[in-house]
């Protein structure tokens, strides 16, 4: 049974009210490590409730140092209405962010990528026949391919986690549902990807957020065959944190622990989470249960 180890200091950002842009919550953060720092992109909401995209950095992975200025905010039509839920990758030199991007009547996976977190180079919507979110890439690529895990938003058809794939990041095919809703309770509203997918020596380490009928967020865990990610070969039953503190079940959406990042120590996992949509948390699980 994994279980995550809330920071006892949680939580790690909040609402700055001096900050027009920020001044309302901060939440759902990217999350990488890179030569030795750790890196958030978070969202942030202000008095026009327009999410934009900040930036903070920490040597620990707990006290970090955050710019005054968001760093990605909309540009055009189709994230007029806010840049949402950022999941970031390092593939060879560059960055790579998915995020949602939202406008009136449209909510769709949309592409940036960038060398130093502040300057950023956008490619758009990639996945626009459908409204989905959710979506992160693979950090390498599988048998020749890209690959990213998305969320379709169908009418009438399951909230569920699925994966496709491309030979340039921006035209992707072959779609098709990986993770379903029918195992657990927790997940019985929707299931989405948190982070980046972890490569570990039994494959890849995927965390998970399922919603269940109360509208409840919770974060789970599975593992992917490491050369066919289409496959999983395990999923815990049970979640691997929920919301318990007093800032994870009252804010802007109350009981909501949502994560859209993790990063690696040597010995440890830290998995950074938005709590209630108001702040962000962090928690840690020991390396050693995957070895």
């Amino acid at each position: 049974m994994i279980k995550l180890k809330r920071y006892e200091k949680n939580p790690i950002l909040e609402p700055k009210k001096e900050n027009r842009w920020e001044s309302e919550a901060v939440f759902n953060c990217a999350a990488i490590r890179d030569a030795g720092l750790f890196h958030l992109i978070y969202r942030a909401i202000g008095e026009d409730n327009i999410s934009r995209l900040g930036y903070a950095v920490s040597k620990d992975g707990f006290d970090f140092f955050r710019l005054d200025k968001p760093v990605f905010q909309p540009e055009n039509e189709s994230e007029g209405l806010g840049c949402e839920d950022p999941r970031i990758v390092k593939i060879k030199d560059t960055f790579y962010m998915n995020y949602t991007a939202y406008s009136k009547g449209m909510i769709r996976v949309a592409l940036a990528s960038t060398k130093n977190f502040i300057d950023w180079k956008r490619y758009g919507v990639i996945i626009d026949a459908v409204n989905s979110k959710d979506a992160v890439l693979f950090p390498e690529k599988i048998n020749g391919k890209y690959v990213i895990l998305h969320r379709p938003m169908v009418s009438g058809k399951p909230l569920e986690i699925w994966i496709a794939y491309s030979d340039d990041l921006i035209h992707w095919s072959r779609h098709k549902s990986i993770i379903d809703l029918k195992l657990e309770s927790w997940t019985s509203r929707a299931i989405g990807v948190a982070g980046a997918p972890i490569k570990t020596e039994q494959g890849w380490l995927l965390i998970f957020h399922g919603v269940d009928k109360q509208a409840v967020y919770r974060l789970g865990i599975a593992l992917l065959d490491k050369n066919n990610p289409s496959c999983v070969l395990r999923r815990q039953k049970e979640p691997i944190l929920e919301p318990e503190k007093k800032y994870e079940q009252k804010g802007k959406r109350d009981n909501v622990v949502f994560s859209c990042g993790a990063c690696e120590t040597d010995k440890s996992l830290y998995v950074y989470y938005g709590a209630a949509d108001n702040v962000i948390g962090v928690a840690t699980m020991d390396k050693n249960f995957w070895r």
